[in-house]
């Protein structure tokens, strides 16, 4: 008898409805077990790491915190298989405009808000924020999570916020909404990504399946 694949947790800290991400990997999770946990002891057990999230970024960490979760998603990011989507993209870096608070510093820079007098598109017309909707995804370098997924492959973006990493070389993914702005985040066994990709179609699916298969 082998012994079971291990497990894919998806981290559960009380914001957002986590369902269709948990379903996302079902599907191409090729019968591994994937379970979502508010448990720190189940983040630490598990082979891989999903950081999903959706709201607003002072109720987000204060939620992590007060779940105890916070060493879990820091020791998970640093020595397995990690995927931080949406909000788990802006949570890993320093600081964010968005309440004036600090993230988890996984990464060196800021999450600002998109700047309102940049919002035009190129008629000229305004560009709503929070940016929502279908756009693309430039890779802005080869990673193994974009195996088999076009360049400029379109993803689904809700977020009024956007990352800005001081060290330029962690950029795996660009999009323009009124500027250009890094989209995916990638270091060593980290990836992380703006966009839902639980809600992106194909390449989203692509996407989740290159990541559960990854060996960084």
């Amino acid at each position: 008898m082998g012994s079971a694949p291990a497990s894919i947790a998806v981290i559960d800290y009380g914001m957002g409805n986590l369902r269709s991400v948990w379903q996302a990997l079902v599907h191409v999770a090729d019968d591994r077990e994937v379970v979502v946990t508010s448990d720190p002891a189940v983040v630490a057990a598990a082979g891989r790491v999903v950081f999903p999230g959706q709201g607003a970024m002072p109720d987000c960490m204060r939620e992590l915190e007060a779940r105890g979760l916070r060493s879990a998603v820091l020791d998970a990011a640093k020595n397995k298989p990690f995927l931080g989507i949406c909000i788990g993209l802006q949570m890993l870096f320093e600081h964010s405009e968005e309440g004036d608070v600090p993230g988890l510093g996984v990464f060196a820079g800021s999450v600002r808000h998109f700047p309102a007098e940049k919002m035009l598109a190129s008629e000229g017309d305004r560009l709503k924020v929070p940016h929502m909707g279908w756009n693309e995804v430039a890779q802005a370098q080869a990673h193994p999570l974009w195996k088999g997924i076009a360049d400029k492959a379109r993803f689904y973006f809700v977020h009024s916020y956007c990352v800005d990493p001081i060290d330029r070389n962690c950029i795996v993914g660009m999009t323009d909404y009124g500027i250009p702005f890094t989209s995916a985040v990638a270091r060593d066994n980290i990836f992380a990504i703006q966009c839902h990709p639980e809600k992106s179609a194909q390449a989203g699916l692509a996407l989740l399946a290159n990541f559960i298969g990854w060996k960084p």
